[in-house]
């Protein structure tokens, strides 16, 4: 083997050691909490949009409280009953605002829910602020409370 072929070769163990160790020090690191709460909230977002009620169901702690009372099984179907009168539904938030504390959270956001049919415009649309509870559980995040508020 020339000087070149080995100088070629150390150079690809050299790189494919390096990419192990930094792909291998990703997957040990922990995402922060702040972010996995961020993370959380898109995915409640996104289970809202797709329709998807079993994405509540995980989000929601068993003690979840909303307004007027609103408890967790409330919530579920108030979301299912929502799903089945708008073949569409869009949210669209503002700005998320995390405030942390050990094992607990707030975030505050607007967001803008439509729902329609499938035409082009929505056959309803709200603009609402809102505040939501969270707490940590076993490294996830569950939501315990939510209250909003229109703003149109």
């Amino acid at each position: 083997m020339g000087q070149g072929m080995r100088t070629t070769s150390a150079f690809v163990r050299c790189s494919v050691t390096l990419m192990l160790l930094v792909v291998s020090a990703f997957g040990c690191s922990r995402t922060p909490p702040e972010q996995r709460l961020r993370q959380s909230v898109e995915s409640l977002q996104q289970g809202i949009e797709q329709r998807d009620a079993s994405v509540l169901d995980a989000m929601l702690a068993e003690d979840f409280i909303g307004p007027d009372a609103l408890d967790r099984e409330g919530a579920g179907r108030i979301a299912r009953l929502m799903f089945l009168r708008h073949r569409q539904i869009g949210v669209q938030l503002g700005p998320v605002s995390v405030q942390l504390q050990p094992g607990h959270a707030t975030a505050r956001f607007t967001a803008a829910l439509t729902g329609g049919s499938g035409e082009v415009l929505p056959d309803a649309a709200q603009l609402y602020e809102v505040e939501t509870g969270w707490r940590e559980e076993g490294g996830e995040w569950r939501l315990t409370s939510a209250t909003w508020v229109p703003k149109l």
